[in-house]
């Protein structure tokens, strides 16, 4: 392995001991690097796969002003690029405006999610408006670019995805930012995104057009402010959301930023693609919160739509959790918000929504063939966590038309990461690809690169690559066929 090392960055951390999430697999790297020709510790690279796989991390650079949250942290994206039966990787902090502030600054400039209002020493960004847009949440690849966004609905960053340089902000960006979790429709080339504020009308929908201009942005009108964090498509649908939990409105005219759940139901907004606010049709449904869906589609009269469900939106604070710590915990343990494969039916014709559990696990962080997003699909494949963490420790894979289900578990110390599906050159069918993954393993201090057969799921990984330094856990990742990033779509 060859390895090339960029000129550091300022770092003025100095203790990570005190907090859980700046030690074990959430320890902070801050070099940045490429790495060609990666050794392959065990198998066999593919010669069948042709792409990227990029996974952002949440980075405390700096001594925080308050309360650090995991959450807080500036974004460093990893890219592992496969060709021809090799790989090879790179990471770079993405260079927001306000990474690049702090670094001139050298300190911390932003108080962070766990923070009164008024930490911050400079006005902040997005629908928060105290915080720094870290750019630190959500990653795709979408008009030849990677696409870095923030959940608080920051700015949209561009990064080359052949030699991860950085681009700028997407000229499409709109004033009220951008959410995480913009859409990627393979079979046209659009991205379909969302954002979400305090003012009226609260949130706003958008398409960008497969050459990165944007193509329509309409207004999504809400009762109130909301914290939307994802949203679905069918090939002629969006699907966005008003949920029981959000900011109390009664508390934010104080500048207190603190969400709780409301006694009314689950609310979703069904629109054409390029629809108006006058063409939505509203549909209720139970009361929860869905951080992330998977897929939808219609199906004669209705819409179908599968993500995780919350049974326990607003958990108790986490027992066993480091003193000091048990609600910021709670709050990201899945173990403790439970959430449950689901599915909704909206009914186009009658109004009604029928909805239930497709599993009874806790399981999240779903990825499917994005060949088939928005269509109807047949293979999902969910996270497993580490009870009291945030920490993956495993896969399920679900066929969702027999209800049959495979799991890959990880040995005790190894973590891995959100883990798109890949498709084959030339697949003969939905599941004909692998899972790619990320592994943090504290046992060794090391990090790998994982592939698994998805047609031989239950045998594990048939490729472990080695990359360069250990990675810290993050969030989000993205498959992209190198045919996608050069044509805009796959037809």
């Amino acid at each position: 392995m060859k390895v090339e090392n960029l000129p550091p960055i300022l770092v003025t951390l100095k203790n990570t001991n005190h907090h859980p999430y700046m030690q074990g697999a959430w320890t902070p790297v801050y070099g940045e690097v490429n790495a060609f020709d990666l050794e392959v510790i065990e198998g066999k690279i593919p010669d069948d796969i042709d792409g990227i796989y990029v996974r952002n991390t949440e980075i405390p650079v700096h001594e925080p002003l308050g309360r650090y949250h995991p959450f807080d942290g500036d974004g460093m994206l990893h890219m592992i690029s496969f060709k021809q039966g090799k790989a090879s990787y790179r990471n770079r902090f993405v260079r927001t405006r306000g990474f690049v502030a702090e670094q001139e600054a050298g300190q911390a400039l932003w108080g962070g999610l766990a923070d009164p209002y008024g930490t911050s020493l400079r006005p902040g960004f997005g629908a928060h408006e105290g915080l720094k847009d870290s750019s630190s949440t959500d990653v795709v690849v979408h008009a030849g670019k990677i696409v870095s966004t923030f959940y608080q609905c920051g700015e949209a960053y561009l990064l080359n995805p052949d030699t991860m340089e950085q681009e700028g902000i997407a000229g499409w960006s709109p004033l009220d930012g951008v959410s995480a979790h913009t859409k990627i429709d393979e079979s046209t080339g659009e991205m379909l995104f969302f954002n979400y504020s305090k003012h009226a009308p609260y949130m706003h929908y958008g398409v960008v057009d497969r050459h990165g201009k944007l193509a329509h942005y309409v207004p999504i009108p809400l009762p109130g402010p909301r914290l939307p964090h994802d949203m679905a498509f069918t090939a002629s649908y969006s699907i966005l959301n008003d949920f029981p939990l959000h900011w109390d409105e009664q508390l934010l005219q104080r500048n207190l930023h603190a969400a709780r759940l409301h006694p009314k139901p689950s609310r979703f907004a069904i629109i054409p693609r390029y629809g108006k606010p006058e063409d939505i049709r509203w549909f209720e449904a139970d009361p929860t919160y869905v951080l992330h869906f998977l897929n939808a589609y219609e199906n004669g009269d209705e819409i179908i739509m599968d993500g995780y469900f919350q049974e326990n939106p607003t958990p108790e604070p986490l027992a066993e959790a480091p003193e000091g710590f048990a609600g910021l915990m709670a709050y990201i343990d899945e173990h403790s918000f439970r959430p449950k494969l689901h599915r909704w039916h909206f009914n186009l014709k009658t109004g009604a929504t029928r909805e239930y559990h497709l599993d009874d696990r806790i399981l999240e962080f779903g990825m499917f063939n994005q060949r088939y997003a928005g269509k109807p699909y047949r293979y999902a494949y969910s996270t497993t966590t580490k009870p009291g963490w945030f920490l993956f420790k495993g896969f399920v894979k679900h066929d969702l038309h027999t209800g049959e289900s495979w799991s890959v578990e990880l040995e005790e110390g190894r973590y891995a990461s959100e883990a798109p599906f890949v498709p084959r050159i030339e697949a003969k069918d939905e599941d004909d690809g692998y899972l790619v993954s990320f592994i943090i393993d504290e046992n060794t201090q090391t990090s790998e690169c994982i592939l698994i057969d998805c047609k031989r799921f239950d045998d594990g990984p048939v490729a472990r690559i080695a990359i360069p330094h250990k990675i810290s856990s993050g969030t989000h990742s993205v498959w992209a066929d190198r045919q996608f990033i050069t044509d805009g779509k796959i037809s």
